[in-house]
């Protein structure tokens, strides 16, 4: 059996003996979710437990003064920026820009492999954050909401870490990267579900970690995986035979308005915005 197999058996097994290592949430994100989760927590106390992580709390803070945001006032101060994005967001404005505090490894080559993948993340995440907001331009009265697919776009792909962190302990296989890309097609959805419910997620977290790369998961109702989607086929992330075919789908499914949105000056300038809250 070929290192590759030898691998992937490994992985399936783990999978199915519920034995595989899955990452843990961050600490921060774990306490400000617990915080977001008390009734009785005002945002004073929510600025306190964002300031333990002064990193965070700068992104917080960039979150609150960015046109994505809607606000031309500019905030100074973390209780400015909490109060501004407000206790009912700030649960998963925060557990996303805590995201990045995973895809790390001391071992050179898995960092790189950490780095593309979270930067594939944010391309698709930037790109069904504008989707979002174009949708809700229009759908007023929708479940669906930013606060959600920010957080869902930035998890879709935490099925990558387990593989890539015990493919770790079998270097050769790096040399192969056509194997691990199989790997992570063939696993990262069943992986990135197990995650979603290891951390208490809710099932639109599951659904869309499990299910955005499965070409036969066809709901019939607008949801976040569409979103991930597009985002995934906009950037070329998700292989489809046609872009463009594809991609009208989900103008048929009122998904997007239309294929000439994405290249629309209001699009574009509404990306730019968005990609703003994630630069470094």
């Amino acid at each position: 059996m070929s290192t590759e197999n030898a691998l992937l058996t490994i992985l399936i097994d783990r999978i199915n003996n519920d034995t595989l290592v899955l990452p843990t949430l961050p600490e921060i994100a774990v306490k400000v979710r617990q915080a977001a989760d008390d009734p009785e927590v005002n945002l004073m106390q929510m600025a306190d437990v964002i300031s333990q992580d002064p990193a965070l709390a700068a992104r917080m803070i960039k979150v609150a003064n960015s046109a994505f945001m809607g606000r031309s006032v500019k905030v100074n101060t973390l209780n400015q920026a909490v109060t501004r994005i407000g206790l009912r967001q700030i649960k998963n404005i925060a557990t996303a820009m805590a995201m990045e505090q995973l895809f790390v490894s001391n071992n050179k080559l898995i960092k790189t492999y950490m780095d593309k993948a979270w930067q594939k993340t944010l391309k698709v995440a930037c790109q069904a954050i504008t989707c979002m907001d174009f949708y809700l331009r229009v759908n007023k009265h929708t479940s669906l909401n930013k606060d959600t697919i920010t957080l869902a776009s930035l998890v879709f792909n935490i099925g990558v870490l387990p593989i890539l962190t015990e493919a770790e302990r079998h270097p050769e296989v790096f040399a192969n990267p056509s194997f691990l890309a199989h790997a992570i097609q063939k696993l990262a959805g069943k992986i990135g579900g197990a995650i979603m419910r290891e951390w208490g997620f809710t099932d639109e977290f599951v659904e869309v970690a499990e299910s955005w790369s499965n070409p036969n998961y066809k709901p019939d109702h607008v949801c976040y995986v569409d979103f991930i989607r597009v985002g995934a086929i906009a950037e070329g992330i998700l292989q489809v035979s046609d872009k463009a075919t594809s991609l009208k789908m989900y103008e048929d499914k009122s998904v997007i308005r239309s294929l000439e949105m994405f290249t629309s000056d209001e699009y574009l300038s509404t990306l730019e915005d968005v990609k703003s809250m994630f630069a470094e």
